[in-house]
């Protein structure tokens, strides 16, 4: 065997036992967010909890926090970011087109868009179901009592499809009332114009807390009718933003599996001996910022910015928050939850 022969043969058996590393180079998206010195975030155009501006226009929500924690990673400051509300139907064009950067808009991971829409999905943000509230008034204690009924529903959305599926298998002959904007869809509801409003139980919480005028008048029914695990996507054709886009959820994760904090993450990069600390925090000799594109503190600024993902669920969605989810399936697996970040190392 020739002398290059045996390179290249060494040079495949050290990359197969993890010994060889090279750092990221910048893709095409990743270039342009960092010539623009911004990024473009797609987000619901007013989901209280997730994606929602105040009077001054100001951005807050879970989803809205992933995207800051990604600018500081890739920026260096979470308040680089241009927030862009997206109606449903508007979204994945919006993504499709570089309109926007990143989609995190409560959004269900699908065979059918993860597949044949141009885009990955970068993990799941909130584990969720498909609900139905109605006035407490109707006196209604199971979906199954809802035959015949109309339901208002948001067109474009997996909320639509399920919807059929579920009253077409239980014989109930649902009539959906179609919108194209959920304010039209919640607007309907609330007016009396259906008797039944659904989409993500998550979704019904947030509108019954802060659209519905006397939020007791309306029950969210016990039955989830589906799965639907909401979280970000990029485009496709920029494997190292990809990559980037999911080690900060990754990280947001593994920070709340740790302890850290925004409150002690200083403390910890300073003091911490444990060898995970140090890797996530960029304080050892350890830089999984290279095989990134980014420097060592990526996962340090991200998690300074908004908090471990606890943090961020407890503060827009959390049982002390108007809207009152318990973390249920969204708690960490350790804690009987199926969030799950694979090891950052």
């Amino acid at each position: 065997m020739s002398r290059k022969a045996l390179v290249t043969l060494g040079a495949v058996a050290a990359a197969a036992l993890g010994l060889v590393t090279t750092p990221a180079l910048a893709g095409k998206d990743l270039d342009a967010i960092k010539s623009r010195g911004a990024l473009v975030c797609g987000v619901n155009t007013g989901l209280a909890g997730f994606s929602a501006a105040d009077s001054q226009g100001k951005w807050t929500g879970l989803d809205v926090d992933y995207c800051r924690a990604l600018a500081a990673a890739i920026l260096g400051d979470a308040n680089k970011v241009r927030f862009s509300p997206l109606t449903a139907q508007q979204r994945f064009t919006a993504l499709q087109s570089g309109e926007i950067d990143v989609l995190s808009r409560n959004t269900t991971w699908t065979l059918t868009r993860d597949a044949s829409l141009g885009m990955h999905f970068v993990g799941v943000t909130f584990y969720d179901g498909q609900g139905f509230m109605v006035p407490k008034k109707l006196n209604v204690k199971s979906a199954k009592q809802l035959k015949g009924a109309t339901v208002c529903v948001q067109s474009g959305t997996t909320t639509e499809l399920n919807l059929t599926d579920y009253s077409r298998a239980n014989n109930l002959n649902m009539k959906p009332v179609v919108f194209e904007k959920q304010e039209a869809s919640t607007g309907a509801y609330f007016s009396g114009r259906c008797q039944v409003f659904t989409t993500d139980a998550s979704g019904l919480a947030s509108i019954r807390s802060k659209e519905a005028q006397k939020p007791e008048d309306h029950v969210i029914l016990p039955e989830l009718i589906s799965k639907e695990p909401l979280g970000p996507s990029v485009r496709r054709g920029d494997d190292d933003f990809f990559a980037i886009a999911k080690w900060v959820l990754n990280a947001l994760l593994e920070a709340e599996e740790y302890g850290i904090t925004q409150a002690n993450i200083d403390k910890m990069k300073a003091d911490s001996k444990s060898p995970g600390v140090m890797r996530l925090l960029g304080a050892g000799t350890e830089d999984t910022g290279k095989l990134l594109g980014l420097d060592k503190e990526w996962a340090y600024r991200a998690i300074k910015a908004v908090g471990n993902y606890g943090e961020i669920f407890e503060r827009h969605v959390g049982p002390k928050t108007s809207i009152g989810l318990p973390r249920g399936s969204n708690n960490l697996w350790s804690q009987g939850g199926l969030m799950y970040a694979p090891p950052i190392r």
